[in-house]
């Protein structure tokens, strides 16, 4: 098998494992016809409604996400924040390339700034008649030179910074699925270092209209550039790659044969595999049908230009659920930065009576000490106003039942980190989606997400939240959960919460 540079990182990372590494896109010759009719049934039994299935399992995301690209029939649309060149994102991108080999229309938008793939490969895909793929906003990675990217910055700062968070993954145009997940093994509870606890929805029906309303935007969006107008330019402010057809051919190949090949996945993820025909009917049909309401970003976020704030479309919506709470809200983010309107929204949902409870990382769990070293800066007043804060643990007791894999008996556990996006007001209508509880997200990030109202689907939700919190799995942020983690440790996040960047969190 020819070894191209994309896949020679995933097998060095592969190396390292000790437990099973990832089959998503086994080809197992899927009935895509008697798939899709199971859907069309579905979805006909519930006129003008739309479903929803929460995926908290990083196995059980992954697998339903190969069942759809596997049974497409007509289109696939697919918008991420991160793809990864280890195995997730390898056997992600093989998974649509089949697609497209047999005839499906295969659209990808993926945000410039932490894309990881060797230009030669993207472009390899993006050569397939039926793959498009567009990247939003490329000021950093794809196709600008490092001193470009150095003027870029010192020009437009703002630009910069401005990212497409959204995560999207839409097929035919009636089931998708939106959430905390991005392509890369720590999403899916395949890292042996480093996991994060994320929640999915999959969605069916209606809402799904939107969804692909949204992606459409993004697609025709001047931010939005084709992979090859990236890589045709010439001169020191461009960079000049193309690859002809025989190289083509080569990596269309190899990443045929990395799927296929049994030394990729141990036999329990080819049991999962082999039985997702049986699954995903029956996943599906544990679907909540009612109202569910798609909420996203226009490109761009705001008009704002010159400044880092603006708000968007989901910053709104998101405020108006929690000012519309009477008992109860229930929050689950890994990064907890709050602006002056967020702190104003919660006071007032306290002085109204309403109980608030946020889930979130403890400095032991985090991926970013920027981001908590914001947090760590105003805690002490988050508590004071009355929220109730639990810090997730780096190994909770709930990982055992999350993670169905563990690296080997011997091997101490990766890492458990919080990553969903969740938020449940009143037991009865909740938010599932990209956006993180930051400035961030408020103002430059573009983000997406589900709000379904449905009191059984909503205080499951919470169950699990309520879980997470519990002190098997969480620390009280009243009890100093920093002493948990080293000297070093703390003294770099206290680094970080005096770093005037609290706009950039």
């Amino acid at each position: 098998m020819h070894r191209t540079p994309l896949m020679t990182r995933a097998i060095r990372l592969s190396r390292r494992l000790t437990g099973p590494l990832l089959g998503l896109c086994l080809a197992f010759a899927p009935a895509a016809e008697a798939g899709m009719a199971f859907i069309d049934s579905q979805i006909a039994a519930h006129p003008g409604k739309s479903g929803v299935y929460v995926l908290e399992r990083g196995e059980e995301a992954l697998l339903a996400r190969a069942w759809l690209a596997d049974h497409a029939q007509e289109s696939i649309a697919v918008q991420y924040f991160i793809w990864s060149t280890d195995n997730i994102g390898i056997l992600a991108s093989e998974a649509l390339l089949r697609a497209a080999e047999r005839g499906v229309r295969v659209r990808v938008i993926v945000d410039d700034l932490l894309i990881d793939a060797p230009d030669a490969s993207l472009l390899a895909l993006a050569r397939h008649p039926n793959i498009e793929i567009r990247i939003y906003n490329p000021q950093h990675s794809v196709g600008t030179p490092f001193h470009k990217r150095v003027l870029n910055v010192v020009t437009d700062f703002r630009g910069v910074n401005q990212r497409m968070h959204d995560k999207t993954f839409i097929v035919d145009g009636k089931i998708a699925i939106t959430g905390g997940r991005n392509m890369a093994d720590e999403y899916f509870d395949y890292d042996q270092d480093y996991n994060f606890r994320d929640r999915d929805a999959l969605v069916l029906g209606r809402v799904v209209a939107d969804m692909e309303a949204s992606f459409d935007r993004f697609w025709e969006s001047e931010l939005a550039a084709g992979v090859e107008e990236l890589y045709d330019g010439y001169g020191l402010l461009q960079k000049h790659v193309d690859v002809g057809d025989e190289e083509v051919r080569r990596i269309h190949d190899g990443l045929h044969a990395y799927a296929q090949s049994p030394e990729n996945f141990g036999p329990e993820v080819r049991a999962a595999l082999q039985s997702m025909p049986q699954a995903f009917p029956r996943l599906a049909e544990q679907v909540t049908w009612g109202s569910v309401e798609f909420i996203s970003d226009i490109p761009g976020k705001n008009d704002s230009r010159f400044r880092l704030g603006g708000g968007g479309l989901t910053s709104e919506a998101l405020a108006n659920l929690v000012q519309s709470a009477t008992r109860s809200i229930v929050i689950q983010s890994p990064y907890l930065v709050l602006s002056e309107e967020a702190k104003t929204l919660l006071r007032e949902a306290i002085a109204r009576g309403v109980r608030v409870r946020i889930s979130t990382n403890s400095l032991a769990s985090t991926d970013n000490l920027a981001a908590f070293g914001g947090y760590r800066r105003q805690r002490r007043e988050l508590l004071r106003m009355g929220l109730e804060i639990f810090e997730y643990r780096p190994d909770p007791e709930v990982q055992r039942e999350l993670m169905a894999r563990s690296a080997s008996a011997d091997a101490a556990p990766p890492i458990f980190a919080i990553h969903a996006k969740t938020l449940v007001v009143d037991s009865a209508t909740v938010y599932i989606g990209t956006f993180n509880l930051d400035p961030r997200s408020e103002n430059l990030n573009t983000e997406v997400g589900v709000i379904a109202h449905d009191d059984r689907l909503a205080r499951s939700v919470e169950v699990a939240i309520e879980t997470d919190m519990q002190p098997s799995n969480s620390w009280n942020a009243a009890a100093n959960p920093d002493r948990h983690v080293s000297f070093v440790k703390r003294a770099r996040a206290r680094f970080w919460q005096l770093m005037p960047i609290k706009p950039l969190l």
